[in-house]
Order: C-alpha cells, then sequence, then structure tokens
C-alpha cells in the first residue's frame, strides 16, 4: 500500500498536513487518514472567523465506518472554509493534499510550526504505528 506523503506540506501525529504560505495555513487531512476512514460522506466546519486552537477539535468528518474529530494542528483564526466539500465530501478522499483541503487559518503563533513533522519524519511515524 503506497500512501502519498507530499515534502510541502508539515504534518501532524493525528494526521493532519498543513501547507504553509506565509501567515497562513491550509489544512486537510492526510492519504494515510483518508484511507483509514473509508468514504467520507458528511463535513462539518468551523464557521468563518472562528478562533482555532491547536490540538482542539475544530471539525467532524463522517464516513461509512466512523465519525472522526478533526484537530488543529495550530492556532489561529479561520479565514476560509472549503465550501464545495459540504455537497460533495468524498473530493477529501479523491484529493486529500489539492481540492480536499478543509480550511485555511491565519496563524496566531507561527512558532507552533516548529512541532510539525516534516514527510520523512511522517513516514517514520507511521511505520512505526503500524
Amino acid at each position: 500500500m503506497t500512501m502519498a506523503i507530499p515534502d510541502d506540506v508539515k504534518y501532524t501525529k493525528e494526521h493532519e498536513w498543513v501547507k504553509l504560505e506565509g501567515n497562513i495555513a491550509t489544512i486537510g487531512i492526510t492519504d494515510y487518514a483518508q484511507e483509514q476512514l473509508g468514504d467520507i460522506v458528511m463535513i462539518e466546519f468551523p464557521a468563518e472567523g472562528t478562533t482555532v486552537v491547536k490540538n482542539d477539535a475544530f471539525g467532524v468528518l463522517e464516513s461509512v465506518k466512523s465519525v472522526s474529530d478533526v484537530f488543529a494542528p495550530l492556532s489561529g483564526k479561520v479565514i476560509e472554509v472549503n465550501d464545495p466539500l459540504t455537497d460533495s465530501p468524498g473530493i477529501v478522499n479523491e484529493d486529500c493534499y489539492g481540492e480536499g483541503w478543509l480550511i485555511k487559518i491565519e496563524l496566531s503563533k507561527p512558532q507552533e510550526t516548529e512541532e510539525l513533522m516534516n514527510a520523512k519524519a511522517y513516514e517514520t511515524y507511521l511505520k512505526e504505528e503500524s
């Protein structure tokens, strides 16, 4: 089983990914996470303008197998949610690192990014988990 682990994003132990562009972080779930969940049928997002806190749940992914919280990898304010996923949550399964992103936040504590894993560290983490 080959999973996509792109080099241009950072990772958490809860299987979220973060793409940083200046002070803006785009957040989604990893290929591993979407595979574990199975077909995603519903997504609950925070409202734009909501403040999220690192390690706190900010949303819910419901799949045919389970319901899972999505945790904020970083603290900040939600500036955009991926609205198309409300009607087509399966996009997360098809393209979790692209069209299937979940939210964008403006970072309130940029130093938190230092605690995220790079692709190599995440790959190692997955091997240790299994």
